[in-house]
């Protein structure tokens, strides 16, 4: 937005596209709340919702000091896994009206309902505030379907019988809603279906890929390549005798428990008693920095013309993980692995990831992973991102 648009937004004390906050220490919920109901645009403005912050409710500068932190700690509102799905916003250092100014432009999503920690906010005329069941079903229907991500695109081959309801109302949804919000809405499973993106919206819903991934019965009967092909080799070549192999399958929540239980069981611990006063118990890798570069395999892989799984082959002195789908958005070969740029190929995997308690915090996966294995005295990672695929080499202490 240029200057002379915002000039008008920020004299206009009325504007239900605007919110304004002194500070952001004791306002950060409320702005990420203004974030999520100008996502949501429920009066379908279809125009970018602005919030400018240091600025007083009556219009006059609070004289918030703008520096780097602090834009910092609003671009990290977007990613740290609060709202979702990923809203589309930029914020910026402004002067106006001689009032030095941060402001976060939101941008309408075409993906409602967006959600802050799992309540789904709205802002109509002067009131901001959670949205009733009829104004979530009215977000959820003016859903654009197209250029949707492939991760919500439906399956018409599949139906609802398809999905494991049991399942979704037993783990999933109550992992990703409030049990306040579930019972004050006594919406039918249908319609639940519909909010969290699992079946597409219209009169005959059918299955969303996501929807298959995450509660499906048998996920690869419609996405041949929804699985991981786990290798135990005896030895350091592809060639070499095959110790143990597994096919990890089933609807996501499995898939990530069974995959845990795998990768720990094959972690080796070595003991050393000259360690004083007490011994030392080291593992050959660290279940942290595994567990985030075989999670980061499944959230960012394509789904989409390929029928390859995820592998994982597992040398007696080296680990390899690779994906199928090279890096996507933003982020390319020459910047892969830069903790700063990051991008999402399937959003509402992330999202579903992140529901069920196995990303705690988006972009930074493959960092935690580095520390993990610098802490644990293993060498640094390679990988090896190509445009059909992406490797990373994980080499033993």
């Amino acid at each position: 937005m240029n200057d002379h648009e915002l000039e008008i937004l920020f004299d206009d004390l009325e504007s239900d596209r605007v919110e304004r906050k002194s500070s952001v220490g004791t306002d950060k919920e409320k702005i990420c709340e203004a974030i999520c109901a100008f996502a949501n645009d429920l009066p379908n403005h279809q125009q970018p919702g602005v919030i400018f912050v240091g600025v007083y409710d009556n219009g006059s500068c609070a004289n918030l000091p703008i520096n780097d932190r602090l834009l910092i700690d609003l671009s990290d509102l977007r990613s740290n896994g609060n709202i979702l799905p990923f809203p589309m916003m930029i914020v910026q250092k402004r002067v106006i009206r001689g009032c030095e100014v941060a402001v976060i432009i939101v941008e309408p999503s075409g993906d409602t309902p967006v959600r802050f920690r799992g309540r789904t906010w709205i802002r109509v005329g002067p009131r901001r505030g959670l949205a009733t069941r009829d104004e979530e079903r009215r977000l959820t229907e003016k859903r654009r379907s197209k250029d949707l991500p492939f991760d919500i695109q439906p399956v018409q081959s599949a139906t609802l019988d398809d999905l494991d309801l049991n399942l979704f109302q037993r783990v999933y949804l109550p992992s990703t809603l409030p049990i306040d919000i579930i019972e004050q809405n006594h919406r039918t499973t249908e319609q639940q279906l519909k909010a969290m993106r699992f079946t597409s919206t219209g009169t005959h819903p059918y299955p969303t890929v996501l929807g298959l991934l995450v509660i499906g019965k048998d996920p690869r009967q419609f996405i041949a390549g929804a699985y991981i092909q786990f290798l135990r080799i005896d030895g350091t070549k592809l060639t070499d005798p095959i110790k143990d192999q597994k096919e990890i399958d089933g609807p996501l929540p499995d898939q990530l428990r069974l995959l845990d239980e795998i990768l720990q069981a094959n972690i080796s611990i070595a003991t050393d008693i000259s360690a004083q006063p007490t011994e030392l118990r080291q593992p050959n890798y660290p279940i942290v920095a595994l567990q985030q570069l075989a999670r980061n395999a499944i959230l960012h892989r394509t789904y989409e013309g390929t029928n390859a799984p995820i592998r994982i082959y597992w040398f007696s002195d080296h680990i390899e993980i690779q994906n199928p789908g090279g890096p996507f958005g933003q982020v390319n070969e020459r910047n892969f692995g830069n903790p700063d740029i990051t991008d999402y190929r399937n959003p509402h995997i992330a999202e579903a990831m992140k529901n069920l308690g196995y990303v705690q915090r988006f972009g930074i996966g493959i960092l935690l992973a580095r520390q993990e294995m610098e802490k644990n005295g293993n060498p640094p990672l390679e990988f090896k991102a190509e445009e059909a695929n992406v490797l990373v080499t994980i080499r033993g202490r």
